[in-house]
């Protein structure tokens, strides 16, 4: 599907899936109930990202911070996983998507692990979409990360080293970084990868996120101007492309 603005998509959309717990508790219902409905609204994101061109989706899945909370949901979202990974692993492959887990490895139980290393390799050819699932994720614990690989082997750290260090290093930046949920901050999330992206906050809890939703989030980043510290008359008079970058 495209625009009818006929400006490109954005190449990579990220996104803090935020809500389910309060779409849940809205329903008199567990919150692991609404970490369930996230995953069909992943489903429904995935492909709608694939049929409108997106190229590459990262979602925040489970934030390095998320071990605090209560160890019933933590449990619940353990087990979703393991759960998702046997159903909608499948339906990715034969839908083309590359998955790729993003964070720190800590703390995973042994199903989990392997799952992951079988779902990488399951879907290692595919080439219709990348979809980066960050899982125990932080922005902070990235970069710091990548300091710690460029140290231990005595490379200078320097912007170049560093982001070819970083958990994206295989693909571009951001360009359209979508929130729901009604909040507007960052929470920890690609902090230095969405240095230059779009950002877009949507009041949808994440389970009511569809693709109106992600159109109206598209159709708001194809309006924009880009510019990346340059003046529109730069833009203008070298003919750059200022709605995506490479």
């Amino acid at each position: 599907m495209s625009s009818s603005t006929g400006a490109a998509p954005p190449h990579h959309v990220a996104i803090v899936m935020d809500g389910n717990g309060r779409w849940a508790t809205k329903r008199f219902l567990p919150r692991v109930a609404g970490h369930k409905q996230g995953v069909e609204s992943l489903r429904r994101c995935v492909k709608a990202c694939a049929d409108r061109g997106v190229g590459v989706l990262t979602v925040f899945a489970f934030s390095s911070e998320n071990w605090s909370r209560p160890a019933e949901e933590v449990s619940g979202l353990m087990e979703l996983m393991v759960m998702a990974l046997g159903r909608e692993v499948p339906r990715l492959r034969d839908d083309g998507v590359r998955l790729h887990f993003v964070g720190a490895r800590e703390g995973w139980t042994d199903k989990i692990a392997r799952g992951i290393v079988q779902a990488e390799a399951a879907t290692a050819d595919n080439t219709r979409l990348v979809l980066n699932v960050c899982f125990n994720y932080g922005g902070r614990w990235d970069i710091a990360h990548a300091a710690q690989q460029l140290a231990s082997r005595g490379e200078s750290i320097t912007e170049e080293t560093l982001n070819r260090e970083l958990a994206l290093a295989h693909v571009p930046d951001p360009d359209l970084f979508i929130r729901t949920g009604g909040e507007q901050r960052l929470s920890n999330f690609l902090l230095w990868q969405s240095a230059y992206s779009e950002l877009f906050f949507s009041h949808r809890l994440w389970p009511d996120f569809d693709e109106a939703a992600l159109d109206e989030a598209i159709a708001a980043y194809q309006g924009r101007e880009r510019r990346f510290g340059k003046t529109s008359d730069q833009l203008a008079t070298s003919g750059t492309h200022t709605l995506r970058t490479a």
